[in-house]
Parts: C-alpha cells; structure tokens; sequence
C-alpha cells in the first residue's frame, strides 16, 4: 500500500467541481466528490500504474465524471497536485500543470 496526499490546488479544484455539480441539482455535488475521492484512494494500491502524458504527472481519469486526477509519485507517496475538468482546453491544462509542484516532504 501506498501513501496518498491530497495537495492544496487539488482540494480548491475538488471544491468548484462540488460547487458546479451542486448547482446543477441538489445532492450531485456529493456523488462528485464521493466518486473523485473513490479514484484517489484508489491510488493507494494502484498509484505509478497511469500514463504520465503531461507535466510528468501520471493521470487516473474518473469513471464517473470528465475529470483527471494528476498526481506525482515517488515509489512510495503519490502527492495528488490536480483535479480538472477535461472539458477544458489542452493548453489551459498544460499552463496549470506546469505551475503545480509536490511541497517539500516534512
């Protein structure tokens, strides 16, 4: 088993996809972040399995919803740094990739 961590971009990004699907009909923002983080704790076992086509990041897509999870991972921790919609544009994505780091282990 590994470790998971949850950045803090990725937990903003977790939050305006609850607060989208929210708004388009009471209780799916709920089923949101129960499926996304149904994906991330599948990392523990499964983490380092997904391709790494942007940023160096691997990508878990979700089942469920048009989203990626793009997390880091160093053999032992995967650091989820991001979870957008893949609606958006490649470039978009790309840009806010690029601006995510793993913080320093303490």
């Amino acid at each position: 088993m590994h470790l998971v961590r949850i950045g803090t971009s990725a937990e903003q990004d977790l939050l305006i996809g609850f607060e989208f699907y929210e708004n388009q009909a009471a209780g799916l923002g709920q089923y949101f972040l129960d499926s996304l983080f149904s994906e991330i704790d599948a990392l523990a076992l499964y983490a380092g399995v997904h391709p790494k086509p942007l940023a160096g990041l691997h990508r878990s897509l979700s089942r469920r919803f048009p989203f990626a999870v793009y997390y880091d991972f160093d053999g032992q921790t995967a650091v989820v740094l991001a979870v957008l919609d893949c609606r958006r544009n490649p470039r978009s994505i790309r840009g806010m990739l690029g601006t995510r780091r793993a913080p320093p282990e303490k």
